[in-house]
């Protein structure tokens, strides 16, 4: 049941600043897409370049597919929020997602930094504010 809240209310209750950056990355080097203990420094790095503190990640190596090696997910729980890189070696892709509460943060400078390391030949980028105000 969603209950009404007062104007003054409203006011008191404190901001969320959620900033979101998301993205596909196209045409990597297969290299760049299979080697997890690479992947998770480059989360780790990202992190720290975007004012991210990491409490937990969770990473997943899939079998092979199609003479391809498998594919690497990462998910970094951080105080902020999240960061989840996924890749697909036998199609040259990979998708980022890096969401973040707080001023301070930076998840536009954590998601550059993951391009630079990867280097997709193109890639495509979106984001959005997920601010309470």
């Amino acid at each position: 049941m969603k209950m009404p809240v007062s104007q003054e209310v409203q006011e008191e209750l404190h901001k969320v600043v959620g900033k979101h950056v998301y993205g596909n990355l196209y045409e990597v080097d297969v290299a760049n897409l299979t080697e997890v203990e690479k992947l998770k420094d480059i989360v780790i790095n990202s992190a720290k370049e975007g004012n991210l503190h990491i409490i937990e990640m969770m990473v997943k190596k899939f079998n092979s597919y199609n003479q391809f090696p498998g594919g690497v997910s990462i998910i970094a729980l951080i105080e902020e929020s999240h960061i989840a890189l996924h890749t697909w070696p036998e199609s040259r892709y990979a998708t980022l997602d890096i969401y973040s509460c707080g001023d301070d943060s930076n998840p536009e400078k954590a998601f550059r930094y993951v391009i630079a390391k990867l280097a997709p030949k193109r890639y495509k980028t979106f984001k959005a504010d997920r601010s309470t105000r």
